[in-house]
């Protein structure tokens, strides 16, 4: 008769953990950002993790090694094409993905499967697990209000594309026998839109030791900007605020990433006359990025559609204050007057004077923003996440999901 593994053996044996994701590296966004670093520490605490993602340029399926965050996985990357409306998007093949999840998982054999979206690759993987009674979690990062600006459904058209995006996602989260997503905030959202209950709030996690705080005084005046360059970002009010600032304060703009928007934002800075003092850094280097929250003197996400935003706590873990827009779940990480400040969206004239505060206050004052920062970051160290989605995994009971002590001031 074979060995029966005893209960202790079963909940710490390694898991073979497959990842599931419409947006991976080498795409720059919080949601392919989030499976890097989940699939990355999933390997470092010894784990078996493969990822299935489209493939990054045109050609036919192919399985390989790919190195993320410093670590060994084994990524399937699935036939894609290019979504035309969008800079750089590309998606699995629809008509496809079902007979490629299905071949997968039959090769593979995950524990687990965890998918991170319901549109093309997280569909075809929840059905195919389903029908093999494989365990199901699901994380959705997506609002469907963000994704119509890339479609041609406008006007009257959108509200019903904006039900049917919701009722498809309903259909999939629906399968999972855990459904997640990264603050309060968001899954209220999406048990609203879906109907489904229970959605557990688990941060994103970011490595914190990964940031080096500078706490001293700094030289001059700079705005840090991180993130997607399209038009749900709303950085067009964060230009037209500083081109309201004193011009004897000197204020620098820093904007990293990329997208369908610098065009336009190169042009308003123009009509503004400020730039000579905005610089698009597009695309850049982690050591870049790093270098630049260390220079920069305070933090903007004018974003109204943020979930979490890794950009806002990859700034506070590098003991920067931040200012950004009262909505979505941006009021969990900016504790108003605590670490930052909050303005209404659309009222650049707030977003302006809440600059000039920042810019203008005492240093001992600044220092207390910058501290409260790097406290309440601290609560999304990624070994929660890491430790709570290890339990999902194995069916185990979450009674604390890693975000809910984190949003007390949020809600």
């Amino acid at each position: 008769m074979p060995d029966v593994p005893s209960a202790s053996e079963s909940t710490s044996r390694p898991l073979r953990v497959l990842i599931g994701a419409d947006t991976f590296a080498p795409d720059v966004n919080g949601a392919a950002k989030f499976a890097e670093r989940l699939a990355a520490g999933l390997v470092s605490r010894g784990h078996e993790v493969h990822v299935v993602a489209p493939g990054f340029e045109a050609g036919p399926n192919r399985t390989g090694v790919e190195v993320h965050e410093g670590e060994q996985m084994t990524v399937h990357r699935l036939r894609s094409w290019r979504w035309y409306p969008h800079p750089w998007l590309r998606y699995a093949l629809p008509w496809r993905v079902e007979q490629n999840a299905a071949r997968v998982l039959d090769e593979v054999k995950p524990d687990v499967v965890h998918f991170q979206s319901h549109i093309v690759v997280g569909r075809g993987l929840a059905r195919e697990a389903v029908k093999r009674g494989i365990r199901l979690v699901g994380t959705n990062h997506f609002m469907p209000e963000n994704g119509l600006q890339f479609t041609p459904f406008i006007g009257p058209l959108r509200e019903p594309a904006v039900r049917g995006a919701w009722n498809a996602a309903a259909r999939t989260f629906g399968l999972a026998e855990a459904v997640t997503t990264p603050t309060r905030k968001a899954a209220d959202y999406i048990e609203r839109y879906t109907h489904l209950s229970g959605v557990y709030p688990i941060s994103c996690g970011l490595h914190i030791d990964h940031y080096e705080p500078n706490l001293a005084p700094r030289t001059e005046n700079v705005v840090l900007f991180l993130g997607r360059v399209e038009s749900e970002k709303h950085i067009d009010e964060l230009l037209r605020a500083a081109a309201m600032l004193d011009s004897e304060l000197d204020v620098k703009i820093e904007i990293i990433g990329d997208g369908e928007q610098r065009p336009a934002l190169e042009r308003l800075a123009a009509q503004l006359e400020i730039s000579h003092r905005v610089h698009f850094a597009g695309h850049a280097p982690e050591s870049y990025l790093k270098q630049q929250l260390t220079r920069a003197s305070v933090f903007a996400m004018p974003s109204r559609a943020e979930l979490q935003s890794i950009a806002t706590m990859e700034a506070m873990a590098s003991g920067l204050p931040v200012i950004g827009a009262n909505a979505m779940a941006l009021p969990h990480l900016i504790h108003d007057g605590e670490n930052g400040y909050l303005y209404e969206p659309g009222n650049v004239e707030q977003f302006a004077a809440l600059l000039t505060k920042v810019f203008t206050m005492p240093h001992d004052e600044l220092l207390a923003l910058k501290r409260e920062s790097l406290s309440i970051v601290a609560d999304h160290d990624i070994t929660r996440t890491l430790d709570t989605f290890e339990a999902l995994y194995r069916g185990e009971k979450v009674s604390a999901p890693v975000s809910d002590e984190a949003e007390q001031h949020g809600t």
